[in-house]
């Protein structure tokens, strides 16, 4: 027997609440499972109570980055109900549909599996597909079986919803052929284009199975592309950067090309990863009817997420937290590390828990090589340590300087022992690593915990700041 939707939805907050009185967690997911149990379709009937609808972005990298550019883009214009914390499974969802009072317009990221079932649930105004790339084999399947997956959550939206895809993305722009009223996003600046990597992904056509023709690549598959077999090509996007200027890790500037208007806009975010994050966001934005200007500005304003780019200062020096979690996405951090100038310590934490992927053979397709040279001290951290220890020893980089600390803690700790005053210590860990490092910063009172973040800003979260 399926309970009323007012005692499910009181029962599933009361769980949140006890989670967070607990000091175990701020309650992202568990109300969202005891829902979801409780009641099936409670998401759906919650989801119908937004005036403005919801909006949805998913994507294998960025997507939390593209969502917290997103809000800043829309929270002048709705009142914003959304996953900030990053729990973007089906009972993460249902969690922030629980905290939906006040708001007009729900804004999700959605992990990539997860999608149909949350599309199908949301049925939503707008959908942004961000990329498709190798991550976690062992959860998701090869690339194909996602990509058929999400040809058929666009298959079932609604006539009138709006599909927003990174035209870069092969596999993408594939699944919008067919579709009228796409808005597509991409990069046209060939100075930060190459040759396809030896780990990219996407090399055939799904159509034809012939091997796509590169003319350049930007982040891994994505790029100019062409079939010589079937004749399917990359269309002009409709929203685009240029003129792009990357800062090393500091932050990049570009030219965004808008329907109605360019401008310049600069990220405090590094590398060409982010464009294309901040491409997404103001592709979602317009699509949602946002000026140029309040994308522009909401932009500029995003600050990292926890984790991506996230600087923290602790006593006279800075720690710098890059995740990484897939050959393309490591890629881009290494290639994003070196253009600042290789850091003498590095602080690597491998882990492989269920939300890493528990096959971590994808470390032998990053190519770490770029950062031997100015690099002085290897700190191997995580349960995986002694595999990333043989990595950079397979690469050249010399034993001796090579130490392993399995405790990400410690590994900190030893980071910051190794970094002057006034200096940067950069670690990179996988995302359970992450959350661990987040958790002893937290208890040293150097930062905030991911789900305290998540409340403070939906307390912050106020309504339009003008009429829509």
């Amino acid at each position: 027997m399926r309970i009323p939707l007012v005692i499910s939805t009181l029962v599933a907050r009361s769980v949140g609440v006890a989670s967070r009185l607990s000091g175990k967690g701020g309650g992202t997911t568990l109300p969202g499972r005891v829902l979801n149990t409780l009641n099936p379709g409670a998401g759906a009937r919650l989801a119908k109570k937004l005036a403005q609808g919801s909006a949805v972005i998913s994507a294998t990298n960025g997507k939390t980055t593209s969502a917290a550019m997103a809000a800043a883009i829309l929270s002048s214009r709705f009142r914003l109900a959304g996953n900030p914390a990053g729990a973007n499974l089906s009972s993460g969802v249902a969690t922030a549909l629980l905290h939906t009072r006040g708001a007009d317009l729900g804004l999700f990221e959605v992990d990539e599996a997860a999608l149909p079932r949350v599309a199908a649930a949301l049925r939503p105004r707008a959908l942004c597909l961000g990329n498709l790339f190798r991550d976690q084999l062992d959860r998701y399947g090869e690339l194909e079986m996602l990509a058929e997956r999400w040809r058929g959550v666009v298959a079932g939206l609604a006539a009138e919803s709006t599909l927003i895809v990174n035209e870069d993305d092969p596999q993408l722009a594939q699944l919008a052929r067919e579709r009228e009223g796409v808005i597509r996003f991409g990069i046209e600046d060939a100075r930060h284009g190459g040759p396809l990597p030896h780990a990219a992904d996407a090399r055939y056509c799904s159509n034809c199975g012939v091997a796509y023709d590169y003319q350049l690549a930007y982040v891994g598959h994505l790029g100019e592309y062409s079939c010589p077999g079937c004749g399917f090509e990359r269309l002009k996007p409709d929203i685009w950067a240029e003129q792009i200027a990357l800062e090393g890790l500091i932050g990049s500037s570009f030219h965004l090309h808008l329907p109605e208007e360019t401008m310049k806009v600069r990220l405090g975010l590094p590398g060409l990863y982010n464009v294309y994050n901040a491409l997404a966001a103001a592709a979602l934005g317009h699509a949602l009817g946002a000026s140029a200007s309040e994308i522009a500005s909401g932009l500029e304003s995003t600050e990292a997420a926890f984790g991506r780019s996230e600087r923290i200062e602790i006593g006279e020096k800075r720690l710098l937290l890059l995740l990484i979690k897939n050959p393309t996405g490591a890629n881009e951090v290494v290639r994003t590390i070196v253009a600042d100038g290789t850091p003498q310590t590095l602080v690597l934490a491998l882990n492989d828990g269920i939300a890493d992927g528990q096959d971590v053979s994808w470390i032998w397709d990053v190519d770490f090589e770029p950062l031997l040279g100015g690099l002085e001290r290897l700190i191997a951290s995580g349960g995986r340590a002694a595999e990333l220890a043989l990595r950079f020893k397979y690469a050249g980089f010399p034993e001796s300087r090579i130490e392993l600390v399995p405790s990400p803690a410690e590994a900190l700790d030893r980071g910051l022992e190794l970094t002057e005053a006034g200096g940067e210590l950069v670690v990179c860990p996988t995302y359970t690593a992450m959350l661990e490092l987040q958790k002893v910063l937290a208890e040293r009172g150097h930062a905030d915990l991911y789900w305290q973040r998540a409340a403070r800003a939906r307390k912050e979260s106020g309504p339009p700041r003008h009429p829509r």
